[in-house]
C-alpha cells in the first residue's frame, strides 16, 4: 500500500489544494476524452506528473495490482456474445480504453498519495469545503487514511499466523472463511478502540491544521487544471 513519503520534489512543494484540483480535473478530462488520441495526451500528462513527484509508475501500479485483473478482465468479458460468432474482438475496444483510462487515473492518484500527508489532505478539504460539511469530510479522509494501513497489517498478521499453523493445507473455502471472520472481528475491535481513543482525547472538529499557502509553483499547475476541467466540460456539454 502506498503511503506518504517526505521529499523535496516539485509536487511535494505544491499546495495540497492545487494537487486536489489537478486530480479532479485530470480525472474529469480523462473520462471525457476516452479515445486513443486522448489517452495518449493524458498518459503523457500523467507520466510527467508522476515524474514531477519523483515516483515510479511501475511501483504505483504494483501497489494497486489487485485491481489489474478487473481492468484486464473487462475487455475479455466484453468480447464474448451469446450466440454466433461467440467472440467479437471489436467489442473489446471501448472497455480496453476505459480500463487504460482508469489505470492512468490510479497512477496519478498514487503520485498524490506519495507526496501529500494525511494532515495536509484534511487541511485542504476543510479549507475548500466550508462549514461542518468540510470538517466532516476532512475528518473522514484522515480517519480512513490512518485506519486502512492498520487494518492491512492486521490481515497480513492473521494470514501469517494461519500459515504458521499449517493453515495453508486446509481447503481454500475454509481459509477464506477464517481470514474473513478474524478480519471482521479485528475491524470491530479496532473501531471500538478508536472510538474510545477519540473520546478520551476530546476529538476536535476544528483542530489546528497546518498552514497552507499558494506559491509560484502552483500557478502553472492551477492553469493546467483549469484548462483540463474546461476541456472536460466542453466535451460533456458538446
Amino acid at each position: 500500500m502506498l503511503a506518504y513519503q517526505p521529499g523535496n520534489s516539485v509536487v511535494h512543494r505544491l499546495d495540497p489544494r492545487t494537487k486536489l484540483l489537478f486530480q479532479c480535473c485530470f480525472a474529469a478530462a480523462a473520462f471525457a476524452y476516452t479515445s486513443p488520441r486522448g489517452l495518449l495526451v493524458f498518459g503523457t500528462i500523467g507520466l510527467l506528473a508522476v515524474a514531477a513527484a519523483s515516483s515510479n509508475p511501475v511501483r504505483i501500479v504494483w501497489a494497486y495490482r489487485y485491481v489489474l485483473p478487473f481492468l484486464a478482465g473487462a475487455p475479455l468479458v466484453a468480447m464474448f456474445t451469446v450466440g454466433s460468432p461467440w467472440i467479437v474482438p471489436a467489442d473489446a475496444t471501448e472497455p480496453a480504453l476505459a480500463s487504460l483510462r482508469n489505470l492512468l487515473v490510479i497512477v496519478v492518484c498514487g503520485g498524490y498519495i506519495r507526496t501529500t500527508s494525511i494532515t495536509d489532505s484534511r487541511a485542504a478539504i476543510q479549507r475548500t469545503v466550508p462549514g461542518r460539511l468540510g470538517q466532516f469530510l476532512g475528518l473522514g479522509v484522515e480517519l480512513v487514511g490512518r485506519f486502512l494501513p492498520v487494518l492491512k497489517r492486521d490481515l497480513l498478521a492473521i494470514r501469517d499466523a494461519e500459515a504458521a499453523r499449517l493453515g495453508t493445507d486446509r481447503p481454500l473455502r475454509e481459509r477464506i472463511i477464517t481470514l474473513t471472520t478474524a478480519g471482521l472481528n479485528r475491524v470491530f475491535q479496532r473501531a471500538d478502540r478508536l472510538s474510545v481513543a477519540m473520546q478520551a482525547r476530546c476529538l476536535s472538529w476544528n483542530p489546528t491544521l497546518p498552514r497552507l499557502q499558494f506559491g509560484w509553483l502552483d500557478v502553472p499547475v492551477v492553469l493546467l487544471s483549469v484548462a483540463l476541467g474546461l476541456a472536460g466540460i466542453v466535451r460533456f456539454v458538446g
